[in-house]
């Protein structure tokens, strides 16, 4: 009798364990934003840009689908191109990072618009982004407003 209670224990503490490790063997992205900025601008201006470094310290792929920001109406990812000799710019509705990858927000290339700011957004300011990932996951950054001449 005293065999069997302890066949029973041993599966009431061993198979919570083993699911517990088996749920932290799981494959996740995660999703560093470093050296977060918005170049200032003129006063009354309708667009800013965003830039920031974005790192997968994960190992599983991440894909960013959109970012929001409440000091602005819309916000949006974007890159510059050059077709047929004229620059470009033209949204991203996702952009994935492979585990390990830096994907650089810089200017010239991607980066956030951020469009018709709902208050003056001026030097020194800290705005709230929120990047929002194809998992349902949110990760919150703040960026700062630097000078117009900051690259």
């Amino acid at each position: 009798m005293k065999t069997n209670t302890l066949h029973r224990l041993r599966r009431w503490i061993i198979a919570p364990v083993l699911a517990l490790a088996a749920a932290g063997a799981h494959a996740d992205g995660k999703l560093g934003v470093f050296d977060a900025w918005i170049r200032a601008a003129p006063p009354g201006a309708s667009m800013m840009a965003g830039y920031a470094t974005l790192k997968n310290s994960g190992d599983a792929p991440i894909t960013l689908l959109t970012v929001q920001g409440d000091a602005f109406r819309m916000t949006s990812l974007h890159e510059s191109i050059v077709a047929d000799g004229v620059a470009k710019m033209r949204e991203l509705h996702r952009l994935r990072i492979d585990p390990g990858e830096t994907v650089q927000l810089a200017p010239g290339g991607l980066h956030l618009m951020l469009m018709q700011p709902r208050h003056a957004v001026t030097v020194g300011d800290k705005v709230k982004i929120m990047f929002l990932l194809a998992d349902g996951r949110r990760v919150e950054t703040w960026f700062d407003v630097v000078g117009a001449d900051a690259d």
